[in-house]
C-alpha cells in the first residue's frame, strides 16, 4: 500500500527541520515540505487551505474552533515559544515609563487576534494590571499597508478596535507619535532608526522574563501544528505519525545543542546559553505534548475568552486530536 501524500507547510525551524528536509519520515506519509515565512502560511492556510498540515497561530486555531466548519485539527507540537515582554514598543515621547502608564493609550497591533498580542495584553492584564478594555488598539500592517484580520472576529463592545488608513503602517505611526505604543511579534523597522523615537517598554527584558517563568513556570506558547480536518477523519492515524516525527526532530536538535565537539550555530557561547537555560528551565526546556503544557495552554485560553475572542473558555483537553494526549507505554 502506497504512503499517503500530503503537503506541509512550515517556517525553517532547527526542531522541525529533520521533518521538513525529509531525512525523518512520519510513518506512512510521503510528505512534500515548503518552508515559508509563519505569516504567509499562517494566511494561506487559514484563509485558502493549501495545505495538509501546517504550522499556525495558536490563536488563529482557537478562533478557527469557533468557526461553523472547525476547519482544522490541533497536535500538541510547538514550533514556536517566546517570552513577550520584549515585544512591547513605545513612542518616546508618549510618556510612557511603566506598564500603567498604557491605559488610555493608543495601541497598535497588526492584527488583534494575533497570538503575540493577546500574550502580551494578558500578561500586562494580570501581572501589572493594564485592563485590556483601558486602550484603543489600532490595527494593520506593521511595515507594509493594508493587513486585515485573516479571521473574521466578533469582539465585545468594551474592546475599542479601530482599523489605520490605508496608507499608513504601525511602524511609522509609531516613529511619528500617531500611536503611543506597538503589540507586535517582529521588531518593527523604526526601533532600529537613529531618531530615537522608538524603546521597548522593558529595556531590561531578560531578567524580567527569567523572573515571570520563575514565578508562573509559563514559557509562553505562539504555534501549533494543524491538520485539515478532512484529512484527519480519514486517516486518523496521520496525527500520532506526525506528532511522533516532529518529537523525533526536536530531539536531534537538542543533541545538536548539547554537542561541544564543534559549535552546530554560529552562536560563540551557544554551550553557556544552553546550559543556562537547562539550569532554569530543565532539560526538557521546549516541551511538547499535552500534560508538560497543560498551564500555559489553559492560561491563554483564559486569555483568548477574557479578550472577547472566545466564545467561551476553552479546556486545554478540547483543542488537540485525543490520539496524541496521551501515548503507549512498552
Amino acid at each position: 500500500m502506497a504512503d499517503l501524500r500530503l503537503t506541509m507547510g512550515c517556517w525553517d525551524y532547527d526542531r522541525t527541520r529533520g521533518v521538513m528536509d525529509g531525512s525523518i519520515k512520519p510513518d506512512g506519509i510521503n510528505l512534500t515540505s515548503l518552508n515559508l515565512p509563519v505569516e504567509e502560511t499562517f494566511f494561506r492556510m487559514l484563509r485558502y487551505r493549501e495545505f495538509d498540515i501546517a504550522e499556525m497561530s495558536l490563536s488563529s486555531y482557537v478562533v478557527s474552533l469557533f468557526k461553523p466548519e472547525r476547519a482544522f485539527v490541533a497536535i500538541p507540537f510547538f514550533p514556536s515559544r517566546y517570552f513577550r515582554h520584549s515585544s512591547i514598543y513605545v513612542n518616546a515621547d508618549a510618556g510612557i515609563n511603566e506598564p500603567k502608564d498604557l491605559i488610555g493609550k493608543r495601541i497598535g497591533c497588526p492584527e488583534y487576534q494575533m497570538t503575540a498580542p493577546v500574550w502580551i495584553r494578558g500578561v500586562l492584564s494580570d501581572e501589572y494590571n493594564v485592563p485590556v478594555d483601558s486602550v484603543t488598539y489600532y490595527t494593520g500592517g506593521e511595515e507594509s499597508p493594508n493587513r486585515s484580520e485573516k479571521l473574521k472576529i466578533q469582539l465585545p463592545d468594551n474592546i475599542k478596535l479601530e482599523p489605520i488608513g490605508p496608507e499608513k503602517t504601525l511602524a511609522a505611526m509609531l516613529r511619528d507619535g500617531e500611536i503611543d505604543a506597538l503589540y507586535t511579534a517582529r521588531k518593527p523597522s523604526t526601533f532600529n532608526c537613529r531618531s530615537g523615537k522608538v524603546r521597548r517598554l522593558f529595556p531590561d527584558y531578560v531578567g524580567i522574563e527569567r523572573d515571570y517563568y520563575a514565578r508562573t513556570g509559563i514559557f509562553p506558547i505562539m504555534h501549533t501544528v494543524v491538520i485539515r480536518r478532512e484529512i484527519y477523519e480519514n486517516n486518523r492515524w496521520v496525527a500520532q505519525s506526525i506528532f511522533k516525527a516532529l518529537n523525533q526532530s526536536q530531539r536531534k536538535t537538542y543533541q545538536d545543542l548539547r554537542e561541544t565537539a564543534a559549535l552546530k550555530t554560529m552562536l560563540p557561547w551557544a554551550m553557556a546559553h544552553f546550559e543556562e537555560a537547562e539550569g532554569e528551565m530543565g532539560a526538557d526546556f521546549w516541551p511538547n505534548g499535552f500534560e508538560k503544557n497543560r498551564k500555559v495552554l489553559n492560561t491563554f485560553l483564559r486569555y483568548s475568552y477574557e479578550q472577547g475572542l472566545s466564545k467561551r473558555q476553552l479546556d486545554a483537553e478540547e483543542i488537540f486530536a485525543p490520539e496524541t494526549l496521551d501515548a503507549f507505554v512498552i
